[in-house]
């Protein structure tokens, strides 16, 4: 369980501080990149116009990558995942993508016949932090003209 996980609820939906907000930000951005290197994709930059953070809840990152492909990457309080940018047109709709493919993994998790408590709790989290982003994705007026 992550340090954000253990602080008490009332904590964490509390505003950040600026100085708080560049720190999550920051170590979004790095649980991102660290994710990617994982799955031997190597960041080259962040496309920055088009990148989106909710701080603290999430961040999906459009990511160039030096194979010259490019990303979307969610993290935060959430299983960190990425999907190629052709997946998705903009963030709005890689959140839509992501909440779509964690409810599915979640139901192939438990069709599989998970009896470990790990994997249980872990397809219990994917539906959760679908529902949650999805919840976002609705919200017209986070997202402008997307």
């Amino acid at each position: 369980m992550s340090e954000t996980e253990q602080k008490p609820q009332q904590e964490q939906n509390r505003a950040l501080t600026q100085e708080e907000n560049i720190a999550w930000q920051r170590e979004a951005f790095q649980n991102a990149q660290k994710h990617l290197a994982g799955k031997g994709i190597m960041p080259k930059t962040i496309i920055e116009k088009d990148s989106r953070y909710l701080s603290p809840f999430f961040a999906v990152w459009k990511i160039k990558s030096e194979n010259g492909k490019t990303y979307w990457v969610i993290s935060g309080r959430l299983p960190t995942d990425h999907i190629e940018v052709s997946a998705a047109p903009n963030a709005r709709e890689a959140i839509r993508y992501f909440s779509f493919q964690w409810q599915m993994k979640a139901e192939q998790i438990m069709k599989a016949g998970a009896k470990d408590k790990t994997q249980v709790d872990f397809a219990n989290l994917l539906v959760n932090r679908a529902q949650g982003i999805y919840e976002f994705y609705e919200k017209d007026q986070l997202w402008g003209n997307e």
